[in-house]
């Protein structure tokens, strides 16, 4: 009977591998390759595919940096990696450990998993409640979907090789997350900031809003020719995208403890905070009240 399981189980993934469609990528580098998410709620038409997740290409072997919201979206990372390159996957990095970016890890069963030294336990922490909810959202779509914690983790720097090409990891203190890593390729100078970085879609809070923008001072130190943000297009304007999620954040905290000092409650707060910003962002009415929630009974101790 085991065997028979296993034999079923070595089927399916065969199957949905042969059925797994090509994710569209663009080279932003040489040997650099970016899928873009798109921009949905998770609350609303959710489909697995929001972050932006892609590989490094060196000599030797492949770096994946994130694999996507499902097992079935990696397996579509895996097949658009192979039609460019049939090198080893060695490694796979994942930023954080939000549901969208590392729910696709069991694609690449083999290679190294590589995290934040937070990483671990967050995944523990929050493992099953992630994925309860990717099967509600999903349904069918979710199978085999699962989280794999990383087996080498980095609490401050870490450099990979791949073959004449070296990647620098740095572990962040608490901001977007409490596991926030950064993956800089230094033949290019590709900057894979996770989301440390929005661009287009409202800035999701997890973390600490404080930290988040100290953590931000330190990546516009960093030097990049090309920056991948968690979500959103490409830039080479790290400089201005850092500056637009900056006023975002900035403006949600002004606008929160205005409304504790004046005594608005959480719920009409939520309407208000951070109202002037709402032009500027996808997503903003969902989001941002899902930012508020978090930060208003924090601030109110203050």
């Amino acid at each position: 009977m085991r065997r028979l399981i296993c034999t079923i189980g070595l089927l399916f993934a065969a199957a949905a591998s042969a059925c797994a469609a090509p994710l569209p990528l663009e080279q932003v580098a040489p040997g650099v390759y970016v899928h873009i998410g798109q921009h949905k709620d998770f609350e609303d038409g959710y489909d697995g595919d929001i972050a932006n997740i892609g590989f490094v290409v060196g000599s030797q072997s492949v770096a994946v940096i994130d694999t996507g919201g499902s097992y079935a979206v990696g397996l579509r990372l895996k097949e658009a990696l192979r039609a460019i390159t049939r090198l080893p996957v060695r490694y796979v990095i994942n930023t954080h450990g939000h549901p969208d970016h590392v729910f696709g890890n069991a694609a690449f069963a083999g290679a190294e998993f590589v995290g934040h030294a937070r990483l671990p336990e967050a995944l523990s922490l929050r493992g099953d409640a992630y994925l309860r909810n990717l099967k509600q959202q999903l349904g069918a779509a979710a199978e085999g979907s699962r989280l794999i914690a990383p087996g080498i983790t980095v609490r401050e720097r870490q450099t990979l090789d791949l073959g004449g090409r070296t990647l620098l990891l740095t572990a962040w203190p608490k901001a977007h997350t409490d596991n926030d890593l950064t993956v800089l390729d230094t033949a290019s100078g590709t900057l894979w900031t996770g989301d440390l970085l929005f661009i287009e879609r409202t800035p999701s809070i997890d973390g600490d809003a404080e930290g988040w923008l100290a953590a931000m001072d330190g990546l516009g130190d960093m030097p990049a020719a090309m920056t991948v943000p968690g979500h959103g297009p490409v830039t080479r304007d790290k400089k201005g995208a850092l500056a637009r999620q900056r006023n975002y954040l900035a403006t949600l905290l002004r606008d929160v403890r205005s409304s504790i000092r004046r005594g608005a409650g959480m719920t009409e707060t939520m309407e208000t905070a951070a109202a002037s910003e709402r032009p500027h962002w996808q997503l903003f009415d969902a989001v941002n009240r899902r930012n508020v929630n978090l930060v208003y009974p924090r601030l109110e101790w203050e």
